[in-house]
């Protein structure tokens, strides 16, 4: 006769190889699934939600990584959230995808203090590491993010270069403009206004400037020919005495030298360091709350543009217009747009989110990484108070109805994001 604990032991292992043998069908109908999405939205689509999906998982590597060189077991992997359709076990981890594509998440054991661990176990927790281990598996999913902008920095740099105001060309005239009344096209270069040389972009718009109401002679460069017009210059359309010709440049780029690029991209990254902790100040401060929600009560845009994403992981919010959080839905919807500009448009959207969702992770608040970062210093510094070499445990319980606010907000900020990128969704200049 089989015991209760054989029968139930049989089924758990008839339901495993059940689950088993399903999860190649699941992931078969996840990849057609993506197959048609591509073909039904175009690859755009699938190039974008690819590249956030893979930030995600890029971010979770980076805490599963250290969390297994502090000696911590890792119990899950997973990319997504809900109901499970793929698995696999190595080792003490099970890695797989779950339906809800929507983030990623690593399972350390003993990561909150009121986690049920067996006591044989208990010296592998988060809990029980050394404080510099702890402080690094935290972070690095930060330090993942800021990696790879510095890495994609450094590709744009070297591979596709900075637009340069020296080397600029029409990209299109403004209908009924002064420009289009000459004859101006897209492709033609300015080289000469009323007989002074336009060097770049900035000698064009200085050479206009004064000049509303004045026939001036223009000379352009068109297929390697130069050839004058004369165009009346208007005044400029928001109000002012500014000349107005109505074009829009193209500007061609200039590579850095590598040797050059390596400096330089530190430059840059420490500037969006600066400014994307700006833009996360205003847009977490009470009037930038105040106005986002405002924004979302009247279902209308923020005309200010400007940089970031407020994300609690690469998972939720990922860009910023102006003082306007936009979901994933609208940053995956700008990429899209970038696309059409180019690989090296793309690319910098791409840093930009990771560096945001890099600076927002570490706010010093659960359930955010910064939020274990807090909590591991805190007990360091009890610890050290102490001098006793006791160890201190923060009771993270006490700690939930903050988390819980946090979370919270991080959810309508989310569910408002995506209601304003809907009805009003951000679009390129």
């Amino acid at each position: 006769m089989r015991t209760d604990d054989g029968e139930a032991g049989e089924a758990v292992e008839r339901t495993s190889t059940a689950s088993a043998r399903g999860g190649p069908v699941r992931l078969a109908l996840l990849a057609a699934g993506v197959l048609v999405l591509g073909v039904a939205t175009g690859w755009g689509w699938f190039v974008i939600v690819g590249a956030l999906l893979l930030m995600i998982f890029l971010h979770e590597l980076g805490h599963y990584l250290t969390a297994r060189w502090s000696g911590m077991k890792v119990t899950e992997f997973f990319i997504g959230f809900g109901p499970k359709l793929w698995s696999f076990q190595r080792g003490e981890t099970t890695f797989g995808l779950k339906a809800i594509p929507a983030g990623a998440y690593v399972k350390v054991i003993g990561m909150y203090g009121g986690d049920d661990v067996d006591p044989d176990e208990e010296h592998r927790t988060y809990r029980q590491k050394k404080y510099y281990q702890r402080v690094v598996m935290a972070s690095a999913g930060s330090a993942m993010h800021l990696a790879i902008a510095t890495v994609l920095i450094f590709v744009v740099l070297v591979g596709f270069g900075r637009p340069t105001t020296a080397d600029w060309r029409i990209a299109n005239v403004s209908a009924a403009s002064p420009a289009a009344a000459a004859g101006l096209e897209a492709g033609d270069r300015v080289v000469r206004i009323d007989g002074a040389d336009v060097t770049d972009w900035e000698a064009l718009t200085e050479a206009v400037r004064p000049a509303a109401g004045r026939t001036v002679e223009v000379v352009v460069l068109r297929d390697g020919t130069e050839r004058t017009v004369r165009a009346t210059l208007g005044s400029h359309p928001d109000g002012t005495d500014r000349g107005f010709l109505g074009v829009a440049p193209a500007f061609g780029n200039e590579r850095t030298p590598v040797l050059d690029a390596v400096p330089e991209t530190g430059r840059i990254l420490g500037m969006l360091v600066v400014e994307s902790t700006r833009s996360m100040v205003r847009i977490l401060s009470p009037d930038g709350l105040g106005n986002f929600f405002g924004l979302v009560a009247e279902g209308r845009p923020d005309p200010a543009p400007d940089v970031a994403s407020p994300s609690a992981s690469a998972a939720s919010s990922a860009a910023v217009e102006g003082d306007r959080p936009m979901s994933i839905y609208g940053a995956a919807r700008l990429g899209v747009d970038l696309l059409d500009d180019g690989v090296d448009a793309f690319l910098g959207l791409l840093i930009l989110l990771n560096v945001f969702i890099g600076l927002f992770n570490l706010i010093p608040l659960l359930p955010l990484d910064g939020g274990h970062i807090a909590v591991a210093t805190y007990e360091r510094v009890r610890e050290l108070l102490r001098r006793d070499g006791r160890r201190y445990f923060v009771d993270v319980g006490k700690l939930m109805p903050i988390t819980y606010l946090v979370v919270a907000l991080l959810v309508v900020l989310g569910g408002s994001s995506l209601f304003l990128d809907i009805v009003n969704p951000v679009s390129l200049p």
